[in-house]
């Protein structure tokens, strides 16, 4: 049984879940990730978002660099940094981040340079509102453990 705080907290939690799922921001491959964290490794998800943001930073830096000058874009690098960061987001279900990239991808096949930056001006808000709320998520359940773990171990209060 949860203690009241941590019962509130996971309500919480799966309000925030219900919302991003409800706005498209994640998808039931999020939810596949969740079920493969277990006692043996506590912070499988976590650790995974981590990696995903982490790489994803550098991602979208070198995209970022790739557009500052229009004359020597490499669109053909860019598709391949924006199919990198679509199937790694893919697999953690960050399914309208993927949704921006396939919008980018077909601006830089047809060398829209104005095309490629409104893309990723739109990426990198979808990018940032994700990571927020992933964050958001994550802080909840940490607190959700130790107000659960308090409730198991009212000597350690």
């Amino acid at each position: 049984m949860l203690g009241l705080g941590a019962a509130r907290l996971e309500a919480d939690m799966n309000r925030l879940m219900a919302l991003l799922f409800h706005q498209g921001v994640l998808d039931e491959q999020f939810m596949q990730l969740q079920q493969l964290q277990d006692e043996s490794s506590p912070n499988f998800v976590s650790e995974v978002i981590s990696i995903y943001f982490r790489e994803s930073e550098k991602l979208l830096k070198n995209l970022r660099s790739l557009l500052a000058d229009r004359e020597c874009t490499d669109y053909t690098k860019i598709g391949i940094h924006l199919n990198q960061l679509m199937g790694s987001s893919s697999s953690i279900g960050a399914k309208r981040v993927r949704t921006v990239c396939l919008a980018f991808r077909a601006a830089s096949e047809h060398s829209n340079w104005s095309g490629c930056l409104r893309s990723l001006e739109v990426l990198e808000h979808e990018y940032c509102y994700l990571k927020t709320k992933l964050h958001e998520l994550f802080q909840m359940e940490q607190h959700r453990v130790m107000a659960a773990g308090a409730r198991y171990h009212p000597a350690l209060s």
